[in-house]
């Protein structure tokens, strides 16, 4: 008898949560800068939209910069729960420059967030694939892709690896505490 043991992982069934986003920090005193600090800090006011409107409509850019500000206005759309407009921005970040992840993954999260799970994990996969900034949100994101695909055992090691990546972070944790790890016997 050849025995091997067999790892189960099996979820509470309750889709995770909302997937995380990536702002792009660009630095200095413009309106692209105010923008991208909006992001980073969560803000979905209309003044934070206006500030990244003026600097994509006002302020001379290169095409890095000029993307890197579509994926933050597309950050701000989305905790607004403006799809198509964070959908528009994040392809208008992409055809700029289709090599920054960070456009991959919040498209990916765009994706993940309206239920799209497999186009998500496309996009969250290509991000991951160019390197980004924070890829525990890439890995927090990819889990909740594959858990609405119904594969357990991958969404319970992608949390894994976010929570691995970043210590500290709340979401992971939480979200692994909804799984059970069992060995079985198997011939």
């Amino acid at each position: 008898m050849n025995a091997r043991l067999l790892m189960v992982m099996t979820a509470v069934l309750s889709l995770a949560g909302a997937p995380a986003w990536s702002a792009v920090t660009i630095m200095g005193d413009s309106k692209a800068a105010e923008c991208s600090k909006a992001a980073l800090w969560g803000r979905a006011d209309e003044k934070s939209l206006a500030t990244c409107d003026l600097a994509l409509q006002e302020e001379p850019m290169d095409q890095l910069r000029r993307a890197a500000t579509f994926i933050n206005r597309g950050i701000i759309h989305m905790r607004r729960k403006a799809w198509d407009q964070a959908h528009a921005d994040f392809n208008d970040a992409l055809e700029r420059k289709p090599g920054l992840g960070e456009g991959w993954v919040n498209r990916g999260a765009l994706m993940i967030g309206t239920k799209r799970f497999a186009e998500g994990l496309a996009d969250t996969n290509k991000g991951l694939e160019l390197g980004v900034e924070e890829p525990e949100k890439a890995y927090y994101n990819r889990a909740i892709a594959h858990e609405g695909l119904g594969d357990t055992t991958a969404a319970y090691y992608d949390y894994s690896q976010a929570l691995a990546l970043s210590p500290e972070w709340e979401l992971p944790k939480k979200e692994l505490t909804r799984f059970t790890v069992t060995r079985r016997e198997t011939r």
